[in-house]
């Protein structure tokens, strides 16, 4: 892997993230309706606590990741550190499975084609395309310095459409020498541009915008509705 020296200054505001509607209102417990007095209500929060990864996180107990480097008492401050501590166990293009990042694209229309073709991969899986799910936009601004991978052909392996192997490396070597994160082209939506930032406190202003339900309904692409 050639060294990646292109460091590019970037003001960004209102990038786009996505992400299940479920998972938006982090402030909220589905256990609360389970517990039938606050005993019970507190055993309940102790189970959920000790294999909740963002808390265990927040209380230095994951290896990818400091204590230290997610943020406190901020606007959705949980959430921007779920992005953190709540990894695939394959991690993604920029990632492993020990450390996640926060992954947004610097328009809509980016961040709905990178979740329609990961969704899509998994009905694909089962043959089935009936279903119909809801996304809650997030915005965010950053103004930090960050490695870019645009324009450079000695970094197409990172840009694999079907592996990972070669970003993974790269983002390693870069989280270890200190990188903000990772400007790429988007491999999902041609024209778009993605960041990848691998820093907890460089994810600024985090505030929902609107809703989108993805309906599939019996074809690969969905129909896209603004709620």
């Amino acid at each position: 892997m050639p060294v990646l020296h292109k460091i590019t200054p970037l003001r960004q505001y209102d990038t786009c993230r996505l992400i299940p509607s479920r998972f938006a209102d982090l402030e909220d417990s589905v256990l609360a309706p389970l517990a039938e007095n606050d005993t019970v209500l507190r055993d309940l929060f102790d189970l959920d606590n000790a294999t909740n990864e963002r808390l265990r996180g927040e209380s230095g107990l994951l290896p990818g990741i400091g204590m230290d480097e997610l943020v406190f008492g901020v606007q959705n401050f949980r959430i921007i550190n779920a992005a953190y501590t709540y990894a695939r166990p394959e991690g993604s293009r920029f990632n492993d499975g020990e450390r996640g990042a926060w992954y947004c694209a610097f328009a809509p229309d980016t961040a709905l084609a990178e979740v329609i073709f990961h969704k899509t991969v998994e009905y694909v899986e089962i043959n089935r395309f009936d279903d119909s799910v809801t996304y809650q936009s997030l915005l965010a601004d950053f103004n930090a310095g960050f490695h870019d991978l645009r324009g450079l052909e000695a970094f197409k392996s990172c840009l694999d459409p079907d592996s990972y192997i070669a970003s993974q490396a790269l983002a390693a070597e870069l989280l270890e020498a200190g990188s903000m994160g990772i400007i790429y082209p988007s491999v999902r939506h041609p024209g778009g541009t993605n960041l990848a930032c691998f820093r907890p406190a460089l994810v600024g202003n985090v505030r929902k915008a609107q809703t989108y339900r993805l309906t599939w309904a019996g074809s690969p692409q969905p129909a896209v509705e603004i709620l």
